[in-house]
């Protein structure tokens, strides 16, 4: 083992000790190394192991903060679809270990080049419809009100209370329960497939075949535009919307014509498209900001403007969406508070 060596990282000393038991058990005889794969913002752990001229993913997630089996579970489930995930080789669930097929050191973020993004795009949007087009209902948790809920007060509790050390007045909260109503509302009113849930380009692999699938363990039951928003208006790269619009519109005529339940009309698609990537964008400025002040991971708050610019795009564009524009406006201190309409 040669992963960075800390004698107090015994989380690391016990994957290693789980890792040579299975290797001796499968014949593995060469000594093998362990180094870190990829940053995660949750409390998974990826590392990359080398034993005989092959590669392998060892995934740490330590229990209680985390539950490997629904990450084995979606595994299954989108291998059965067609889609290219890691195989699940060895696994200790009651101590938080899995090891994993390697698919490769290149995410679409790091692979992008000037003339790439439509064909790797593409490529993404065929693999989610694959995805799309194999769910059921009962077989994921669904991405329901209560959940919706949650993930819109993280923007209140993290980000405005903790990150911008402020609370809302009166008619500030007023307006955010209101627009939290509107946005969660449209979601549910969406048809429903299985959601990846971080369908975006720092999880999907340049691999054989295009793309690998990487951190779905959070898939749900829920709205068809969730993953498409999350594909195209990214946490950590943006794109002239004239390139998002072209992309949508191919997702769309795709997914119809294979028969996924899509609105025939694509302006209120894109109206979809649009409200479910605010409530989206809303969620991961609470997430940024949770993962800076309670788990010491500062680098994730740089984008947050990325997600501000997202979010005024959007809100300035509905009339019913105006008055959470204002909001936006005094929090980032561009505006003086004014009265709101409805």
């Amino acid at each position: 083992m040669s992963a960075t060596a800390d004698p107090t990282d015994t989380r690391l000393a016990q994957l290693s000790a789980w890792l040579r038991a299975w290797l001796a058990q499968n014949r593995f005889t060469d000594a093998f190394t362990l180094a870190p794969a990829s940053a995660d913002a949750s409390f998974r752990r990826y590392f990359r192991v080398t034993v005989g001229g092959e590669t392998l993913i060892a995934m740490d997630a330590p229990p209680p903060q985390e539950d490997c089996r629904p990450f084995v579970k979606v595994a299954a489930l989108m291998h059965e679809a067609g889609l290219h995930v890691p195989q699940v080789i060895a696994q200790d669930l009651e101590n938080g270990f899995l090891l994993l097929s390697d698919l490769g050191t290149t995410t679409y973020l790091n692979g992008f080049t000037a003339d790439n993004p439509d064909a790797l795009f593409s490529d993404a949007i065929d693999a989610l419809i694959q995805w799309q087009k194999a769910s059921r209902p009962g077989v994921l948790p669904p991405y329901d009100t209560a959940l919706l809920q949650r993930e819109v007060e993280l923007f209140s509790d993290w980000y405005v209370a903790k990150h911008l050390q402020t609370a809302f007045t009166p008619v500030q909260q007023t307006v955010f329960s209101a627009t939290s109503k509107l946005l969660i509302d449209a979601a549910l009113a969406q048809p429903c497939v299985y959601v990846h849930r971080d369908y975006m380009p720092r999880n999907l692999m340049l691999s054989t075949p295009n793309p690998g699938v990487l951190d779905f363990q959070d898939a749900v039951y829920g709205p068809i535009t969730y993953d498409v928003a999350s594909l195209f208006r990214d946490a950590f790269v943006s794109w002239p919307e004239e390139r998002e619009l072209d992309w949508v519109i191919r997702y769309w005529e795709r997914a119809k014509a294979a028969g996924l339940p899509v609105n025939a009309d694509f302006a209120a698609f894109w109206c979809d498209f649009e409200w479910m990537g605010l409530q989206r964008h809303i969620k991961v400025l609470g997430i940024f900001a949770r993962i800076n002040y309670r788990d010491g991971k500062p680098h994730y708050l740089k984008d947050t403007p990325r997600f501000i610019q997202y979010a005024r795009r959007v809100t300035t564009r509905y009339r019913e969406l105006a008055a959470f524009a204002r909001l936006l406006d005094e929090l980032e201190g561009r505006a003086q508070s004014v009265g709101y309409t409805f």
